[in-house]
């Protein structure tokens, strides 16, 4: 059962809205990943992170491969923010990622998020 504390629902503040905010993190970035994605990590002012997606056609040529990869990012992040540093991320694939199943690209997705808070842990939530 989830803490009362934790919000779990992914509001419009925890997502990165528009050009600008994108740029931001695009501009100077930490860059982690592995062989099927890869994730753009910077710090920002706030008292929580925010996530932006940028799944690309030359990933994944079908919509509803990029809806999937989509809705597995958001659905992690969501249950991850409270333990996530106050970072704005930018989700992005390779075309690999579509010979994972739901569960390892679920696996490789929490892989992330650890090296993040190893990486930012005076940022951190927890």
């Amino acid at each position: 059962m989830a803490d009362n504390n934790i919000k779990l629902h992914l509001h419009r503040d925890l997502k990165l809205l528009n050009a600008e905010n994108y740029k931001f993190v695009f501009s100077d970035s930490q860059r982690f990943g592995n062989h099927s994605l890869t994730v753009l990590v910077r710090t920002n002012n706030l008292d929580h992170p925010r996530l932006g997606l940028a799944i690309s056609k030359k990933c994944a040529k079908r919509a509803v491969d990029r809806n999937r990869i989509k809705r597995l990012f958001r659905e992690s992040f969501r249950l991850n923010q409270h333990r996530l540093p106050n970072v704005d991320i930018v989700a992005m694939c390779k075309p690999s990622i579509l010979s994972l199943d739901n569960a390892e690209m679920q696996r490789q997705i929490e892989t992330q998020w650890r090296f993040m808070r190893k990486k930012f842990p005076a940022l951190s939530n927890e």
